[in-house]
């Protein structure tokens, strides 16, 4: 399976934070990484980022609604 992009977030300064679904040894991931525009203009990736496998995924999407809430209180 190829890397499927669902998202690319603008961090500024030609960087990227890519959400990816993708594959690794046969195991379903979701990519969260960070991708920067090089000299000759394509999107890169680099080594800071991380990729959670289903069960970590659904444990963060349960902590969503905290972390909304966090974020709003002053």
């Amino acid at each position: 399976m190829e890397n499927k992009t669902i998202l690319d977030i603008d961090k500024g300064r030609g960087e990227v934070i890519r959400v990816e679904v993708g594959e690794f040894k046969g195991k379903k991931l979701l990519h969260l990484r960070i991708w920067y525009t090089s000299d000759s203009g394509e999107l890169l990736p680099t080594k800071k980022g991380v990729a959670l496998s289903i069960e970590q995924f659904e444990a963060f999407k349960n902590v969503l609604p905290q972390v909304e809430e966090a974020l709003k209180t002053p």
